[in-house]
């Protein structure tokens, strides 16, 4: 059928749901999701929904930049990025449900979980700020995370080195986003170099919990820190700035954003994240 405008199109009545966001396919419709033989499901659904939370509550905390970033062209470059994450976080969290039989939607897990069931580490969920505090925030996570993910492309389960791949291409461009950034600030004026030291100051406590290897997952965390530190010291001399002393902060007992344990602002976010679904439960838009 043809359309006078594409406003026509999106509000069609047998065709509406595609434009607002509701009646996605499956986003691993047509894929072979059965585990491979001598791989533990429960743990490889665990160590998904651990990424696919990392990406679903980053993204959130990027999109609240949209209209307050100092440019247009990065609003749009930070909006892209959080949707790339919300990609990765679609496939991540299908696959959980897929892996441990439960056959769970990535909308179930985003929207009916309580806030202690999430897994993501806490640097995800810090939020506020100025500009630099976010480009702080979103370089030493894509660099974490690509280091991570270049290892997971020769994973045992094919599905998450598949989806592993494809992150590594969309973190490249994140990473090299928020260096030009963090170059940008730390070199510039006296003003905007404070500001960006101070952002990284304030995210340092959150690094450690990175290299924090948990027992369900499949890469060694501490693996990645020479990797990470490499590339941090590099970035760090062309920005003129200082790498932070501050300690890693600990979390209850010693446990951390991976055991359920959340910063005082999560539930705010989280509230907020699931405030439509869980007030229309069936809703279709």
């Amino acid at each position: 059928m043809s359309f006078d405008n594409v406003y026509e199109a999106i509000t069609e009545e047998n065709d509406a749901r595609w434009a607002f966001g509701t009646g996605f396919e499956d986003p691993l419709s047509g894929v072979d999701t059965s585990v491979p033989s001598g791989v533990d499901a429960a743990q490889l659904a665990a160590y998904c929904l651990m990424l696919g939370d990392d990406a679903l509550i980053f993204s959130h905390r990027l999109q609240e930049w949209c209209t307050n970033a100092p440019e247009l062209e990065d609003e749009v470059a930070i909006a892209n990025i959080a949707l790339d994450l919300l990609g990765q976080a679609r496939l991540l969290l299908a696959r959980a449900g897929k892996a441990d039989g439960s056959g769970r939607s990535e909308d179930s897990y985003a929207f009916q979980r309580p806030e202690n069931e999430f897994r993501n580490v806490r640097l995800a969920e810090l939020g506020g700020g100025h500009f630099g505090h976010l480009i702080a925030r979103l370089f030493v996570f894509s660099t974490w995370r690509l280091a991570l993910f270049q290892r997971l492309v020769s994973s045992v389960d094919p599905v998450l080195a598949a989806i592993a791949d494809k992150g590594i291409k969309e973190l490249t461009y994140h990473r090299d986003y928020a260096a030009q950034w963090l170059v940008r600030l730390g070199d510039g004026t006296p003003l905007s170099h404070s500001r960006m030291q101070e952002g990284l100051d304030e995210v340092w406590p959150y690094v450690g919990e990175l290299f924090r290897t948990h027992a369900t997952e499949f890469v060694d965390a501490a693996s990645l820190r020479p990797e990470f530190d490499l590339v941090l010291d590099q970035a760090l001399s062309a920005a003129t700035l200082s790498r932070p002393v501050s300690g890693e902060l600990a979390g209850v007992s010693g446990r951390t954003g991976r055991d359920g344990i959340h910063t005082e602002s999560f539930g705010y976010l989280l509230a907020e994240l699931q405030s439509v679904a869980r007030a229309m439960p069936d809703a279709r838009w």
